[in-house]
């Protein structure tokens, strides 16, 4: 009688705690090295926001010299829209969209893991600039010409900073295609186009914004690299090229950026309302389908940041028109989500404040937009305080409270555990505040005549008080992000344990176990309309909501 042997299976070198993580192909493992490497550059990119408001702190300060100074600004904005924003989004979309449509990974697994690995390259080489010659990039994040040119930019720092954005881009473009993919072809049964969830549908609008947008700025980037290596001159007006013409590039791609950032954002805060106002998304098809219609509009008004470039009344009056539009998909979503809330059983648990402090805060950045839209405006305020504050009221009041939002919402889901509510809303008012108070006074600043990226001054009075004011601001928002992050390694090692659906939620992802297993699921409930799970309870008779 024959007797069967098992054969010993040997552990190789992908069976180790780290490797298993840097071999994985599963979406939720790449979506969290996504979030945490983000995240480590947010700081890296915080540090150097608050470096460079000590040095303005006071007039005349000599904490940095202009050249490092210079450095700073380029770098803080380059890490913080292609290193943090951008990959964080990604990795939110990868961990949430195969969950929220039933699937049980992303299209292109291998893809997905390729265009993580090329993020990380890009950062290390774009990073890798501090240790050229010469230093970092200083051209500004936009790098315009000629000051990123060879005459003015000679060194190494500004050709890494090239690179990296060229690896970094690689990385988003397969990113979108993989998404687009995914979601076209992979959602469950029943999940039609007007059933997947709102967060989904503002990936579908970032992934089609991404795909036109980026080889735009990949061409540009990559002119430009010939004008410093090869001897052309397409941007340089020394030898008959245009500086004018690289600003029609970036911006091109570099206003629809600020939707590509946006978007996923108004998909979190589409998804997290309804959850605590315990109701449905009012106006469902109309806040879907507004998110294609900003991607559409963002197209045709790059030329608004080119007002003083002299376009001529006519273009500029096209682009002014232009930017006025794209308030009206923007406004139904705000409308719809006001009445989302009006007689809601409104519950303020920490994803909630956030929810609403990033429509509060996006409405005021969007109000100071309508001012600078107005081009003869913008020609007193242009490449002035006024236009940082209007940003950052945009990306961080828009963004990163959306994306806060998303984080504190989606940690029982990733983690199988539940953060710590108070430190939570400590969180939530130290950085609005800090906000409120770093950026409210640069308006003033802006109105009184003080120009971006000045590394000093030498006006003292409200001019200094502002400035102080500022920079006291940024600082509590750096006491509000420590926090979060003792918030979030305390209760990932021993927060309460949550259940597969701790807030009673709508959609699939909550189905799922916490954390989902690798699979995601053993079975995906038949979806009869863009509310699944409250269909489901009802149908099991545990409705406990509207």
């Amino acid at each position: 009688m024959a007797v069967r042997v098992e054969e010993q299976v040997l552990p190789t070198w992908k069976d180790g705690a780290v490797m298993r993580w840097v071999t994985s192909v599963d979406h939720k493992k790449i979506g969290l090295i996504y979030i945490w490497s983000a995240f480590v550059f947010f700081v890296g990119g915080g540090s150097m926001a608050l470096a460079i408001r000590l040095q303005l702190a006071q007039a005349d300060q000599e904490i940095a010299t202009q050249g490092s100074f210079n450095a700073l600004t380029t770098m803080h904005g380059t890490v913080m829209v292609f290193l943090f924003a951008m990959p964080l989004l990604a990795g939110i979309g990868n961990y949430l969209v195969p969950l929220m449509i039933g699937a049980r990974d992303m299209a292109f697994p291998r893809l997905n893991a390729l265009s993580l690995w090329i993020y990380m390259i890009g950062a290390i080489v774009l990073l890798g600039s501090f240790g050229a010659k010469g230093g970092a990039a200083q051209a500004g994040w936009t790098a315009y010409t000629p000051l990123s040119g060879p005459d003015y930019a000679p060194e190494l720092g500004q050709d890494l900073w090239i690179l990296g954005l060229h690896l970094v881009g690689i990385s988003s473009l397969l990113g979108s295609i993989n998404f687009l993919v995914t979601i076209v072809n992979m959602r469950t049964q029943g999940m039609s186009w007007t059933r997947i969830p709102l967060f989904v549908w503002s990936m579908v609008a970032q992934s089609i914004l991404i795909l036109l947008t980026i080889p735009v700025i990949a061409a540009a980037l990559l002119l430009l690299l010939l004008d410093r290596q090869a001897g052309t001159s397409f941007f340089l007006p020394d030898g008959g090229g245009s500086a004018v013409l690289y600003q029609h590039l970036f911006w091109f791609f570099g206003h629809p950026e600020v939707y590509i950032l946006v978007l996923p954002a108004f998909g979190i805060v589409s998804e997290v309302i309804p959850v605590f106002a315990r109701k449905p998304i009012f106006g469902y098809k109309a806040v879907a389908f507004s998110s294609l219609g900003i991607a559409l509009i963002s197209m045709i008004v790059w030329g608004h940041h080119m007002f003083t470039v002299g376009l001529g009344d006519g273009l500029n009056g096209f682009f002014m028109v232009a930017t006025y539009l794209v308030a009206i998909p923007t406004g139904i979503k705000v409308l719809n989500w006001t009445a989302t809330l009006w007689r809601g059983n409104l519950t303020f648990r920490t994803p909630m404040l956030f929810a609403v402090g990033m429509v509060a805060l996006f409405l005021i950045g969007g109000l100071s937009g309508v001012v600078v839209a107005n081009y003869p405006v913008d020609y007193q305020l242009h490449d002035s305080y006024y236009i940082v504050a209007h940003f950052h009221y945009t990306i961080i009041g828009g963004m990163v409270l959306g994306i806060f939002a998303g984080l504190y919402h989606w940690f029982p889901k990733m983690t199988g555990r539940m953060y710590d509510e108070r430190l939570g809303k400590w969180h939530f008012w130290l950085f609005t505040l800090g906000f409120s108070l770093t950026f409210v006074p640069q308006h003033m600043l802006g109105l009184m005549g003080m120009p971006r990226r000045v590394y000093t001054y030498d006006r003292e009075g409200l001019f200094e008080v502002y400035n102080l004011v500022s920079t006291i601001g940024a600082w509590l928002m750096a006491l509000a992000v420590l926090i979060f992050i003792v918030n979030v390694v305390r209760s990932w090692r021993s927060g309460p344990r949550a259940g597969s659906d701790p807030w009673l939620a709508d959609t699939l992802e909550w189905y799922a176990s916490s954390p989902p297993a690798e699979h995601n699921f053993d079975s995906v409930p038949y979806v009869a309309s863009h509310r699944p799970l409250r269909d489901l309870r009802r149908r099991l008779g545990g409705e406990r909501d509207g």
